[in-house]
Order: C-alpha cells, then structure tokens, then sequence
C-alpha cells in the first residue's frame, strides 16, 4: 500500500474552482479521485494511469474536471473549474495497482487518504 495525504479542499461559490492535491509516497500505482456526498455512496470522478498518463473522467465533471500527475513529485492534482453546489462532498484520493486500464471503482484502488472537503455555495 501506498500512503496519500490531500489537500486543497475549501469553500467556494458557485461558478469558481478548486485546485485539489495529493502526495503520494510512491509513484508506481493508478491514481484516482472519488467522492462522497452527505448520505450518499462514494463515486468515481476521475483517475489516471501512471504510465502513459491516460486519464478518465466520470460524466458528471467531464469538461469541467481536469485530472493531472507530476511524477517526479509523487503528486496528484484535481482542478476544479465551474464549480456546482452539487460538487459538494468529501474529496478522496485512492491508489491502486498500475493496471492498463484505470478503474472506475472503488475496489480497484487499495489505498486511500483522509479525504478533502469541498463546498459550493449557491
């Protein structure tokens, strides 16, 4: 397993963005984020393979999401740009083996961190 700890989670209106970060303690795993609406289960937005960087994304952020890595820093990024109240939730970073294909849920990740907090006002 992997270590990953989050940051960048915060408050903001509707319409703005959010940069979301996450250090990992290696760089040889897929990497994902997920998140987890109040009385909801946790879903899939977006995630990348560490080799070859290709990145998928969950329809709900497509276009409005961008998911990045820098691999020399051991680093995921999530930038969030037209932000929705509906975005609202805690933000999750996850690793998993480094597969061809990314996985879209939760159990093909088994590592996570302690998760980010994200609040769009109306």
């Amino acid at each position: 397993q992997v270590l990953l700890t989050e940051s960048g989670g915060g408050l903001v209106q509707a319409g703005g963005s959010l940069r979301l970060s996450c250090t990992a303690t290696a760089s040889t795993y897929n990497m994902g984020w997920f998140r987890q609406a109040p009385g909801k289960e946790r879903e899939f937005v977006a995630a990348i393979r560490w080799i070859g960087a290709i990145p998928a994304y969950a329809d709900s952020v497509k276009g409005r999401f961008t998911i990045s890595k820098d691999s020399a820093k051991k680093s995921l990024y999530l930038q969030m740009d037209s932000l929705v109240p509906e975005d609202t939730a805690v933000y999750y970073c996850a690793a998993g083996p480094a597969t061809s294909n990314v996985g879209r849920s939760a159990a093909s990740y088994n590592s996570w961190g302690q998760g980010t907090q994200v609040t769009v006002s109306s």
